[in-house]
């Protein structure tokens, strides 16, 4: 088990607050949106394991920074070159950050301040999505850029969007705008931006109203099914989409990077 000072200072990209078992944790590049890459993955998944570990969190709040959940849209000049050794990190990595995400066995609120460019699967994963009205949704480091989308998004979108609207949005790299997100079932609501965040800590306090055991089973009552669905296919998809980019590295003259 973990406490709440083994980890409260240990990210760069990550920022911790608890007030009466209420966890908020926030994402940011040096105080501004993330920054998605490597490096901020792999904290991710990291602070999601601590967090599973710390019995003391009874809800989590999970929100990003600035103007944006996440970005840059992705683009085949911000990828770095990698290797079959550069995707087996990869494949740790991003195996990591779903199944830890799903281990934290506490109700997890999204609140969402911004668009999300780069995998959306992480928030969409949350047992409560609050969103702001500029939260659009895009996978726009995956199939646009030259990617197979294979590192959970194959088995997430489908999973909450139904496979056919996940394909699509997939293979043509739409945008969904926050209000159809909302029709979709994708987000429970969508608030002015000034209000996501106030709202996501009002529905934290009155599930905590429930008991430790009410709280911590019917997440994990809620995570099972897709915990065993990543777990099955997860990490061929990050395999069959490291062959892919590994060949098109030399077929077309650019390389890519493992983390979409």
């Amino acid at each position: 088990m973990t406490a709440l000072a083994d980890y409260r200072d240990r990210f760069e990209t990550i920022r911790f607050e608890r007030q009466d078992g209420i966890l908020e944790m926030t994402v940011h590049t040096d105080g501004d949106s993330l920054r998605w890459g490597a490096a901020p993955v792999q904290e991710m998944q990291e602070a999601f394991g601590a967090v599973a570990s710390d019995v003391e969190n009874r809800v989590v709040i999970f929100t990003g920074t600035g103007a944006e959940f996440n970005g840059p849209k992705g683009s085949p000049e911000t990828f770095p070159g990698t290797t079959a050794r550069g995707w087996e990190f990869a494949h740790w990595n991003t195996r990591k950050l779903l199944l830890n995400f799903l281990d934290i066995e506490a109700p997890v609120i999204c609140a969402l301040n911004g668009p999300v460019w780069r995998h959306c699967e992480t928030p969409l994963l949350s047992d409560i999505v609050i969103a702001s009205e500029t939260a659009a949704l895009q996978d726009s480091g995956h199939f646009v850029n030259g990617l197979v989308p294979g590192d959970g998004m194959h088995i997430v979108l489908p999973y909450v969007m139904g496979p056919n609207r996940a394909r699509y949005f997939m293979l043509t790299g739409q945008v969904i705008e926050a209000s159809e997100a909302k029709d979709l079932g994708l987000y429970a609501e969508v608030l002015p931006p000034e209000q996501v965040l106030p709202r996501a800590w009002e529905l934290a306090r009155e599930l905590c109203k429930q008991s430790p055991l009410v709280l911590r089973y019917t997440k994990v009552c809620f995570a099972h099914a897709i915990r065993q669905q990543i777990l099955a296919g997860q990490g061929y998809g990050v395999l069959l989409e490291g062959m892919a980019a590994i060949d098109d590295q030399h077929r077309a003259g650019y390389t890519l990077d493992p983390r979409g």
